[in-house]
């Protein structure tokens, strides 16, 4: 587990290689997101923030979030019409939706499945990213 304090470093590098500063609110909204990895929405980033920094507004959790999605500190994953969730895991893995309970996990993909992928494009085609979604229910131990 990565702790505040290098959380906290990681954001300002970050920020600053992108020309931006760290402030407290991203600072809020990124530890909120790194608390808690369940691939939470702008409103609930917003209610988890709103205890820690009472004067926050939803429409300043929305601009940290672009903000940290621009500098490649989140991703924003989005499920068709569903609100954006923002995932905080930057290493290669898909997502699996679970459309009964509508949560959001994190799949870890074996070496080399993305190359695979792309793999199979056009030759004239180069995918900047792949993006791979499961959806459907999670089964039940009985």
């Amino acid at each position: 587990m990565v702790s505040n304090s290098d959380s906290s470093g990681a954001l300002a590098q970050r920020l600053s290689d992108s020309g931006l500063r760290s402030t407290p609110q991203r600072e809020v909204i990124y530890s909120v997101l790194l608390k808690k990895r369940d691939h939470p929405t702008a409103e609930d980033v917003f209610a988890r923030a709103k205890p820690e920094m009472p004067m926050i507004s939803l429409a300043t959790v929305y601009n940290c979030l672009e903000t940290l999605v621009q500098c490649n500190l989140v991703r924003a994953v989005n499920f068709e019409r569903g609100p954006t969730r923002y995932c905080p895991n930057l290493r290669p893995h898909a997502h699996f939706h679970d459309e009964q309970t509508g949560a959001t996990h994190d799949i870890d993909l074996p070496a080399g499945v993305l190359d695979q992928v792309k793999s199979v494009l056009p030759v004239n085609f180069d995918a900047a990213s792949v993006e791979i979604i499961f959806r459907g229910k999670a089964r039940t131990e009985t």
